[in-house]
């Protein structure tokens, strides 16, 4: 059985009297780009500082290649980190940022000269070894972060939003070189973000973070498709979120009503009131009542690219809807119906209400 590269074995954080991280359990495998995904304050970056060895954990034990680096610091654990600030020497030029850390440690200066040209090859900078900092563009100046950090062979890559102070096209970009970089070197690489198309894009696994903990676990289609729980439900992806009545169920779903209405429905509540995610593009809309469906007022709809948004009003509750290169043929005030497949009707755990 193959041994995890990482293992959190019931990591927990406090800042004072406040409890950041609960209990975590999380094991990651060579190879792996796996991202941590969640809001702002849900305890992602601080759970990468204590992989860093940057946070000492509350309790709970850091494991890395069998062995336990809990109470090594940052210097004797065989790990980089990539800041969304860069954190480049100003001072030093390309060459001398990326060739810091074999410098330091004493490597042979024509040793150091043939890594660091590998290091501008593989994040394309060949020809910059001369350039300041401050001559370069964001994405430039973080491609040499990611260089000096990968110069050291890490085991593992932490990347703290390292796009974040990027622009959106730039952004993208630095995604597709940041994905063909990873898969390039085989290393390990750990990546904080609280953008999900980032996170899907990116990733071989996320681990989704909410109220101190991991709530889901899995690869982006596991993530995407079959949220579980109701945070992921109503984080990723996007979903309409509405109240439903639950009128029975069993191993193959529930039976629910909503807005007069009644449906199957995935998933077994433990209540008779919960709520219910359908994403928007499983909305399917008709102007025609003898089709049947749930009925609607139109709102409105928005041009937004490739998206048509409609928003119709279900006895109080916004449902969106989403076509794909098309118009709707409806207006404002109109009344329409709406139908979705049960396997699109998700009651995900942890959304039911009292």
């Amino acid at each position: 059985m193959e041994i995890p590269l990482l293992s959190l074995k019931h990591i927990s954080k406090y800042y004072g009297s406040s409890h950041v991280l609960d209990n975590i359990n999380l094991d990651i495998y060579k190879g792996e780009f796996v991202t941590l995904l969640g809001s702002s304050g849900c305890g992602k970056t601080t759970l990468l500082r204590i992989i860093a060895g940057f946070e000492a954990v509350a309790s709970g034990e850091v494991w890395l290649n069998g062995a336990n680096i809990t109470a090594l610091p940052p210097e004797r654990r065989h790990v980089n980190t990539v800041f969304q600030s860069y954190a480049l020497f100003p001072h030093m030029n390309v060459y001398d940022n990326i060739a810091y850390g074999p410098k330091i440690r004493k490597i042979p200066k024509d040793r150091i000269k043939s890594a660091v040209e590998d290091m501008l090859r593989l994040v394309k900078l060949e020809g910059f070894e001369k350039r300041m900092p401050t001559a370069l563009s964001g994405g430039e100046r973080q491609r040499v972060a990611i260089a000096r950090a990968l110069i050291n062979r890490p085991e593992m890559l932490l990347l703290d939003e390292p796009l974040g102070a990027l622009d959106l096209k730039l952004r993208k970009h630095m995604q597709t070189e940041l994905k063909q970089l990873q898969k390039a070197t085989g290393v390990t690489f750990i990546y904080v973000t609280h953008d999900q198309e980032e996170a899907l894009f990116l990733s071989d696994k996320i681990a989704v973070m909410n109220n101190k903990g991991v709530c889901r676990y899995g690869t982006p289609e596991e993530i995407y498709n079959n949220p579980v729980d109701f945070f992921t439900a109503s984080f990723v992806g996007e979903r309409n979120i509405f109240e439903v009545q639950v009128l029975e169920s069993n191993e193959t779903g529930s039976l629910v009503e909503f807005n007069g209405s009644v449906f199957r429905a995935s998933g077994v509540p433990k209540s008779k009131r919960t709520r219910a995610a359908v994403m928007y593009d499983a909305v399917n809309v008709s102007t025609d009542k003898a089709g049947g469906g749930i009925t609607a007022t139109v709102l409105g709809q928005s041009y937004v690219g490739a998206q048509t948004r409609l928003d119709l009003d279900c006895g109080g509750t916004m449902i969106r809807a989403v076509a794909y290169n098309k118009k709707y043929p409806v207006s404002a005030g109109e009344t329409a119906y709406i139908n979705f497949g049960p396997e699109d009707v998700l009651l995900p755990e942890g959304g039911e209400l009292p």
